[in-house]
């Protein structure tokens, strides 16, 4: 169902949203349409600069630590988190994912701590998720009583994030999750297709309001934060692989449009969207879909926080939004494109983000325990390609259920502080050199396929005159090779440095097979390399 821009602004109260700003220092608009975000926006310096965000990936399906969509596979037979649930919390016919909500106490969250190591780590803006698929909001929310001021935590999670985000010089950005909610969460409305307890309907079928008299939950309806049955399973599917195949079909599908026959539930969407992004101002909105949210509406969205961003700062534009697989370079020129877990292959002419996680996008206790996280270096060559090529990353280091990191967690922080506190000056504020590296291996599109860097493969960036080379390892003669830099090549070095020794420049010699640079013994700590080269026409 396509939801038209009149049906939308026509169920909303008149007093649910501010009054639309008019013109802005004598400049149109933005219209809520591809055509005006495109001719009008322009990606913030502030953006292109920081390279580097951190992302609060964090809320209540944390809890179990089982790993990311607990919400939706608690309710799918034979998944290895519905099994968790049985065996932890009971059966979901009896113990929804409602109450997963109200074991999330966040007793041991120290925002300011993990604020104060997201910067030391290069952090340039931090990211707090404000409403994932499970339709749960962890802001103080206008339009949406599931959040986490009224259960759960108790806490304006999102607005402790913006104060100290705000408070340490770093921009803020929120994500949301939530246009997907009406159909990933439809396995609550399921039942077991085997066992003792088949054909027995799932919590969300049988709960409303007056069930919770008495409980922690009273005055509130199980169907706001379920976002009743819409794409229920039929009754009879008598086997685990016939009620999964009819969800791979049914809910299990990346649906971009609006519910059928509910437009009440793209409405809460858009007033809580745009509730959100009011009360908060963030310097970014990211969006989990495919181009905008259901379409016209998140047109909509996108075009009075573009209008928001002009007000709030002067006339200009500081604001950016994201969007993954987007349809075409005007598309790229209205939204700064995301890509998951993955990455481009050559420079792009606009800028553009990869996100990903260490982990699992939500915590599981289970990597932890294999030691299956990300390491420092392979973030690191992550890092220095997607700068070399115009993006940034978007990290997520997942939080327990009670707020904090585990030590292998704090680890890596500490370990990527170190490395961008020698480096960053080859990454922070930089721009694409001519090309964007050189070297046998190239970055997998899919981040799971990369294959192992070598220390032939390089990556430029420029700034302030400078052509920094970084090396994805370090080359074990000692001698590093920039066949870029033949002498046949553009412009004339004159100075070598190794970031964080700049005082002693290093030997080199420039023939027609490359620039050949002598590098001092490896530091320990170093996973991988920064030059800093000067001279004559390099950049």
């Amino acid at each position: 169902m396509k939801l038209t821009r009149r049906q939308l602004l026509g169920t909303i109260p008149a007093a649910g949203l501010a009054a639309l700003p008019t013109e802005a220092q004598g400049e149109p608009l933005f219209q809520p349409s591809w055509d005006s975000l495109a001719a009008g926006y322009r990606t913030p310096d502030w953006f292109r600069d920081a390279k580097l965000g951190l992302w609060a990936h964090w809320g209540p399906q944390c809890v179990p630590e089982a790993g990311d969509w607990y919400g939706r596979f608690m309710y799918m037979q034979g998944h290895r988190m519905y099994d968790h649930h049985l065996k932890t919390y009971g059966h979901p016919s009896d113990t929804g994912f409602m109450e997963i909500i109200g074991r999330w106490k966040a007793e041991k969250w120290d925002p300011r701590d993990l604020m104060g190591r997201y910067q030391k780590a290069g952090a340039r803006y931090v990211v707090a998720m404000a409403q994932h698929h499970d339709n749960f909001d962890t802001f103080d929310s206008r339009w949406h009583p599931w959040n986490s001021t009224r259960v759960g935590p108790k806490r304006d999670i999102v607005g402790v994030w913006e104060k100290l985000a705000r408070q340490a010089g770093l921009r803020f950005g929120i994500s949301n999750h939530g246009a997907h909610a009406w159909h990933w969460f439809q396995t609550a409305y399921g039942y077991d297709p085997e066992g003792a307890r088949a054909g027995i309907r799932y919590d969300a079928h049988r709960l409303t309001r007056a069930d919770g008299k008495g409980t922690w939950w009273e005055g509130l309806d199980p169907q706001d934060l379920y976002g009743g049955p819409m794409m229920v399973p039929p009754a009879g599917l008598s086997s685990i692989k016939a009620m999964d195949d009819w969800h791979d079909t049914h809910t299990g599908q990346w649906l971009e449009t609006s519910p059928p026959g509910n437009p009440a539930f793209v409405k809460s969407w858009y007033l809580r969207a745009l509730d959100a992004i009011e009360k908060y101002r963030p310097d970014l909105v990211y969006f989990d879909n495919y181009g905008l949210p259901y379409g016209q509406v998140g047109l909509d969205v996108t075009a009075r926080y573009y209008n928001l961003s002009r007000q709030w700062h002067d006339g200009r534009m500081e604001v950016v939004v994201n969007g993954k697989r987007l349809a075409d370079e005007r598309q790229r020129k209205a939204i700064v494109e995301d890509h998951e877990r993955s990455f481009v292959d050559e420079i792009r002419p606009d800028p553009w983000q990869t996100c990903t996680c260490i982990g699992q996008w939500h915590y599981d206790r289970g990597l932890y325990d294999r030691g299956g996280y990300k390491s420092v270096t392979q973030v690191v060559q992550s890092l220095t390609d997607i700068v070399s090529k115009n993006g940034n990353l978007l990290l997520s280091v997942p939080l327990r259920g009670d707020g904090r990191l585990d030590d292998l967690e704090i680890r890596f922080l500490d370990g990527l502080a170190a490395w961008t506190a020698t480096n960053g000056k080859a990454i922070f504020g930089t721009r694409p050199w001519r090309r964007f590296g050189e070297g046998p291996t190239r970055f997998a599109k899919d981040e799971a396929k990369q294959e192992p860097f070598t220390a032939a493969d390089l990556r430029f960036t420029t700034k302030a005159g400078a052509l920094f080379v970084l090396a994805m390892a370090w080359p074990a003669d000692g001698r590093l090779m920039v066949a870029s830099l033949a002498g046949d090549s553009q412009g004339v070095v004159e100075r070598v440095e190794l970031l964080g020794r700049e005082d002693t420049p290093l030997p080199f010699r420039r023939t027609a097979a490359g620039l050949e640079i002598t590098l001092p013994d490896q530091p320990n700590t170093t996973p991988m390399l920064a030059l800093r080269l000067t001279g004559r026409g390099l950049v």
